[in-house]
C-alpha cells in the first residue's frame, strides 16, 4: 500500500516555528537547508523531511522501505510504501501559465497535441500540469528522474491515468493516483503497488502537538 501526505509549509515562514522544526531535523538535512538561499526553499527542505519522519512514525515504516519526496511553492508532498519491493514516485507542482515550448520539446507528440489543441485556457493549464506531475512521478519511481527522457513513455489521461507506452527496461505495471491541492497545485503518485491511498492533507503544526 502507498500512503501519501501533503502539507503547507506556510507555518515554517515564522522564524520561531522554523527553528523549532529545524532543530528536530537530522544534521545532514539541516546542512542542506543551510546551503539554500531563500526562506521558501529552506522551509521546503525542512518541511518535506519532517513530513516523511512523521509518516514513518505513523505507519511504522522501516528505514529500507521505498519513499519519495517532492515540493513546489508553499507545499510539500511525501509518499511511502508500507510493503517491500515496491517502487514509488511522487510529484507536486504549482500551476502557472503552461509552457508549450517545454511540452513540445519533452512530451510525446500526442500529449503535446492534446495540450496545444485545447482552446479553453483553464483546461490547457490542467492538461499541461497533469502530464507534468504524472511524468515526473513515473520518472522518479524508476529512480532515473530527469535522466529518463520524458518522451520515452506515454500517458493517457483518464480516471485514473494509464501508462500506455513505457521503456522496455521498466516492464512492471505502474499505477497512478492524482490530486488537486491547495487550490492551485497538481499532485501525482506513481507506483508498482496497485493500492495507492487518497492523498491526505496534513498540518505541520500537528507535529508539535
Amino acid at each position: 500500500m502507498i500512503r501519501t501526505w501533503t502539507a503547507s509549509i506556510a507555518p515554517l515562514y515564522e522564524e520561531s516555528f522554523y527553528r523549532l522544526c529545524y532543530g528536530q531535523a537530522p544534521a545532514f538535512r539541516r546542512e542542506k537547508a543551510d546551503r539554500m538561499k531563500g526562506k521558501q526553499v529552506r522551509a521546503q527542505s525542512i518541511g518535506v523531511w519532517l513530513l516523511y519522519e512523521w509518516m514513518k512514525r505513523e505507519y511504522e515504516i522501516k528505514e529500507d522501505t521505498a519513499y519519495n519526496l517532492s515540493h513546489s511553492g508553499d507545499y510539500v508532498l511525501c509518499s511511502v510504501s508500507t510493503g517491500q519491493d515496491t517502487k514509488v514516485g511522487c510529484d507536486i507542482e504549482e500551476m502557472k501559465e503552461p509552457n508549450l515550448k517545454i511540452a513540445r520539446r519533452f512530451f510525446c507528440p500526442a500529449e503535446y497535441e492534446q495540450i496545444a489543441g485545447e482552446k479553453n485556457g483553464t483546461l490547457r493549464q490542467e492538461y499541461f500540469y497533469r502530464y507534468w506531475v504524472l511524468k515526473e512521478s513515473f520518472a522518479k519511481a524508476t529512480r532515473e528522474g530527469l535522466a529518463l527522457g520524458m518522451d520515452t513513455f506515454e500517458i493517457a489521461l483518464g480516471s485514473p491515468p494509464v501508462l500506455i507506452q513505457q521503456p522496455e527496461k521498466y516492464p512492471e505495471e505502474y499505477h497512478y493516483r492524482e490530486a488537486f491541492v491547495g487550490g492551485r497545485y497538481r499532485a501525482a503518485v506513481c507506483s508498482t503497488d496497485p493500492v495507492i491511498e487518497e492523498i491526505i492533507q496534513a498540518d505541520l503544526r500537528d507535529l508539535q502537538r
